[in-house]
């Protein structure tokens, strides 16, 4: 379905005159639109409204629609125009990317007018990609394979998390990558224990299990891959642990059809853990869907019913994690074909010892 279409879906769908877009994901997907202010769209008009920073680019990212620049006017003098211009009685807006303070700013602007929360009936648009979405997300991916196999030449006792990050986020930059997708995380020892730990000053140590979550921004679109290694030779305990979650993650892999809702996704992985005697220890979603944000609905989880559909990026990403001893993750990017799926990351995921020299 066309960009035109799908809005044309939501007014009708939303029984709204018009929206009014304000989380830049949105904006971008709809408009194009990179900077900072908020779109407008309805049957008769196009706009964007920002300032005098982000015109000229504008200009450019969005020749489909009037730039409008509110430097000498109040932010939402343009919009009560084109309401006016429209003779609007609704307005759908984007409730969950708006504060409270904005919510009192909107409404004094337009009054009286019916003003309808959209929820995520724009995210929901994004939600099947087309093959020019997942064309970026898959060079964004590639862009973490070439950065993981350059960490590993780079990795040795004595370097710490955050060096580990910084080199990381360099390599994929140097690879071309245009910014990070999310924080990158950089974990080592018991530290591996916690899904999302802060990398800090400890430094590697000989038997370390060190886990690296990444990702990086391509043409708009985000990756995420996460590998975990081992500092010398592993435990047999810990690499027990890394078999379970990697035969977990193939079974899921293999596994995956359309038409299955993402509970059913989920489950598929997380049976295997449970069957291991790990389940207690696995807290999280198995994955979550990933384009211009890096967590976008629908996800892998238990609480999902949402059907998966061909062309959903959706991570795999199953994890045990033990405190005091560490724990595995191990994620890849999949696109949801027609009969299984397509794995975007390329990374090996056999357990990698690197040597301590």
């Amino acid at each position: 379905m066309e960009i035109q279409e799908k809005t044309k879906k939501v007014l009708k769908d939303y029984k709204v005159d018009a929206l009014l877009l304000t989380s830049p994901a949105n904006m971008r997907y709809l408009s194009g639109f990179q900077g900072e202010g908020y779109v407008y769209i309805s049957k008769k008009q196009r706009l964007i409204v920002t300032d005098s920073r982000y015109t000229v680019a504008a200009k450019a990212e969005s020749p489909d629609f009037e730039i409008l620049c509110w430097n000498s006017k109040s932010y939402f003098s343009f919009l009560q125009e084109a309401l006016k211009k429209d003779g609007a009685g609704s307005l759908g807006f984007e409730d969950l990317s708006m504060t409270v303070a904005e919510w009192e700013k909107l409404k004094e602007a337009v009054g009286d007018l019916d003003l309808r929360a959209l929820g995520r009936g724009l995210s929901e648009l994004r939600q099947v990609k087309s093959p020019e979405e997942i064309e970026r997300i898959r060079q964004a991916e590639a862009i973490g394979d070439r950065a993981f196999s350059k960490i590993l030449k780079k990795i040795q006792v004595g370097m710490t998390e955050k060096e580990v990050a910084a080199w990381l986020e360099f390599y994929m930059k140097e690879e071309g990558a245009e910014g990070l997708s999310f924080d990158t995380i950089a974990a080592s020892g018991p530290h591996t224990a916690m899904p999302h730990a802060i990398p800090t000053d400890r430094r590697l140590e000989e038997g370390d299990f060190l886990t690296m979550d990444f990702g990086c921004i391509y043409q708009g679109y985000c990756s995420d891959m996460t590998r975990t290694i081992s500092i010398g030779r592993a435990s047999e305990e810990l690499r027990n642990i890394y078999e379970i979650v990697a035969r977990a993650q193939q079974t899921a892999l293999d596994n995956i059809t359309p038409g299955m809702t993402g509970c059913e996704i989920d489950a598929l992985a997380r049976d295997v853990i449970e069957e291991a005697g790990y389940g207690q220890y696995f807290g999280h979603s198995l994955g979550h869907s990933v384009g211009l944000e890096i967590h976008e609905n629908p996800n892998f989880s238990p609480r999902e019913e949402a059907v998966i559909l061909p062309g959903m990026v959706v991570s795999v990403e199953p994890g045990i994690y033990v405190e005091g001893l560490g724990g595995v993750r191990i994620e890849d990017l999949v696109v949801i074909t027609e009969d299984g799926c397509e794995n975007l990351a390329h990374s090996p995921k056999e357990l990698i010892e690197v040597e301590v020299n």
